[in-house]
C-alpha cells in the first residue's frame, strides 16, 4: 500500500501527466454539472413521476447511462448514447460498405472523415430520438409541470434543439478528453455517468438492509463482498488473453534467414478471451427494446403479455433470451473484428511463422480455430455477468444496487478503468517511475 501511494505521489511529479489529469476532472466535471441542468421551460420540483418511471426496467438502464440526466430532463437527457449508437452504425456499415472500407484503410485522413460522418449520424440519430424523449416527458408528467404549455410545439422544438446541442457539446467534451486529458473521453463520461448512480444505490441497500431490518449489516458485508468478487471476474474476463508463439526470422551478416527456432525473434500475438468487449451486450440490450415496443402497437392480450415479458428486465424469459443474443453477438462481432486472415497474411509478409504451423492459409484456419475455442467460454462468461444481476435481485438485493453487479455498465467501469491506469502507467514508466500497479523504487534514467 505504501508503494502505491508514492505511486500516486510520483504522478504529480510529472507536470504533462498532471496537467492531463487536471483537464480530465475539469471537463468531467462539467458534464456533471450539466446533467443537473433542467431543460428550460420544465418545472424541475414536478419530476418525481419522471425518475419513478426509471426506478425500475429499461428505464434504469436508460437512466444510468445518462448519469441521472434522463430522469432529470437535464439538457444533457440524451448523453453521449446517440453518439455511441452513431459509432456502432458506422462500424458495421463499414463491413459492407467498399467506401467506409475504403476510409479505414487510409490511416488519419480516413480517421478524420469517419470521425466526421459519425458525428453527423450522431445529430441525426438525436433528431429522431429527442422527439421520443420529449413525448414522453408529455405522456409522463402532469400538465403543470409544462411553463409554456401542455404540448406547446415551441416548447417541443426548443427542446429538440437542446437536447441535440447538449448531445453534441458531450459528444465535444469526450474528444476534448481524449486530446488533452487522460484515457478515452467517451468511455469516461460514461464510466462517471454509472459511478454517479452508485452512493446512492448503496445508501438505499443500508437502508434497507440495516435501518429497516432487512437481514442486518451482515448480509450487506457479504453484499460488498460479493460485489468485488464479481468485480474482480470482470477484471481477468477483460485482461485474460491465450498467446500464440510466434517465431521471427533472424538476419544473418551474409543477409540470408536463419530459421534457427534458438536463434530467431521469439514474440507473441496475444488473443483475447473476450475480444469483443461489452459490444454484444450493447447489440443485444439494444435488440431487446424491439419486442416491447412492436407489442405496445397492440392493445390484445397477447400482445401485452409479450411487452410485460420484455419490460421486466429481472424476469426469467428476458434474461434467457437476452443471454442467448450475447453468445450469438459475442461469436458475430468477433468474426468482425479480429480478421484472422489480415493477420495470417501480415505475419507472412513480416517473414514469421506459428511453430509447427505453416504459413498462409493453415496459419488463418489455426488462428481461426483458436478464436473459435476461447470465445466460446468467454462468451459464457460474458452472458453471466449480463443475466448476474436479476440473480441477486432474486435473493432481494435492492435494484439499483442489483445494477452494479454486472451487465455493461461493470463491464464498462472495468475496462475504462484499466484503460485509463494502463495510460498513466505509461507516463510513468517514460519517465523512470514504476506504475501505479507496480512495486519497488523509483527507476533511474539510464543514459
Amino acid at each position: 500500500m505504501k508503494k502505491f501511494f508514492e505511486s500516486l505521489n510520483n504522478v504529480w511529479k510529472i507536470e504533462e501527466l498532471k496537467n492531463r489529469i487536471l483537464i480530465t476532472l475539469g471537463l468531467l466535471l462539467v458534464y456533471r454539472f450539466g446533467a443537473h441542468v433542467t431543460l428550460p421551460g420544465i418545472d424541475a420540483s414536478q419530476l418525481q413521476s419522471l425518475a419513478g418511471q426509471t426506478e425500475k426496467g429499461i428505464g434504469s438502464i436508460l437512466d444510468m447511462f445518462t448519469g441521472g440526466a434522463f430522469s432529470k430532463a437535464s439538457v444533457f437527457a440524451l448523453g453521449i448514447m446517440p453518439y455511441i449508437s452513431a459509432s456502432i452504425v458506422v462500424q458495421l456499415m463499414g463491413i459492407a460498405i467498399p467506401y467506409l472500407q475504403k476510409l479505414q484503410k487510409d490511416g488519419e485522413s480516413g480517421r478524420k472523415k469517419l470521425n466526421q460522418i459519425t458525428r453527423w449520424l450522431t445529430i441525426a440519430i438525436t433528431l429522431v430520438q429527442g422527439p421520443g424523449y420529449i413525448y414522453n416527458l408529455y405522456s409522463t408528467l402532469p400538465a403543470n409541470a409544462f411553463l409554456l404549455g401542455f404540448d406547446s410545439f415551441q416548447f417541443l422544438f426548443s427542446s429538440v434543439l437542446i437536447l441535440t446541442t447538449g448531445t453534441i457539446f458531450a459528444m465535444w467534451l469526450g474528444e476534448k478528453i481524449t486530446d488533452k486529458g487522460i484515457g478515452n473521453g467517451i468511455s469516461l463520461l460514461i464510466m462517471v455517468g454509472i459511478l454517479a448512480r452508485l452512493p446512492q444505490a448503496l445508501i438505499q441497500e443500508f437502508t434497507s438492509k440495516v435501518t429497516n431490518n432487512n437481514g442486518g449489516p451482515m448480509v450487506l458485508v457479504i453484499e460488498i463482498i460479493v460485489w468485488l468478487l464479481v468485480i474482480i471476474a470482470c477484471v481477468l474476463l477483460v485482461m485474460a488473453v491465450r498467446k500464440i508463439p510466434v517465431q521471427y526470422a533472424r538476419r544473418t551478416t551474409t543477409g540470408d534467414f536463419e530459421q534457427d527456432m534458438m536463434g530467431g525473434n521469439r514474440q507473441w500475438i496475444p488473443l483475447k478471451l473476450n475480444s469483443a468487449g461489452v459490444m454484444p451486450i450493447i447489440f443485444a440490450q439494444a435488440i431487446m427494446f424491439i419486442p416491447a415496443a412492436l407489442a405496445g402497437l397492440s392493445n390484445s392480450e397477447t400482445s401485452q403479455s409479450i411487452a410485460g415479458t420484455f419490460s421486466n428486465m429481472f424476469g426469467f424469459w428476458y434474461n434467457l433470451v437476452f443471454a442467448t443474443l450475447i453468445l450469438v453477438f459475442t461469436f458475430f462481432y468477433t468474426a468482425i473484428t479480429v480478421p484472422t486472415n489480415k493477420m495470417a497474411d501480415d505475419l507472412k509478409r513480416s517473414g514469421g511463422f506459428i511453430p509447427g504451423v505453416k504459413p498462409g492459409i493453415d496459419t488463418a484456419d489455426f488462428l481461426d480455430k483458436i478464436m473459435s475455442l476461447i470465445t466460446f467460454p468467454g462468451s459464457l462468461f460474458l452472458a453471466l455477468i449480463a443475466v448476474f444481476p436479476a440473480i441477486v435481485v432474486s435473493l432481494d438485493v435492492q435494484q439499483s444496487w442489483a445494477m452494479f453487479y454486472g451487465g455493461t455498465s461493470l463491464i464498462i467501469m472495468v475496462g475504462v478503468a484499466i484503460d485509463t491506469i494502463q495510460q498513466i502507467n505509461s507516463y510513468l514508466l517514460n519517465k523512470h517511475y514504476d506504475g501505479l500497479m507496480k512495486t519497488g523504487k523509483n527507476r533511474k534514467a539510464v543514459a
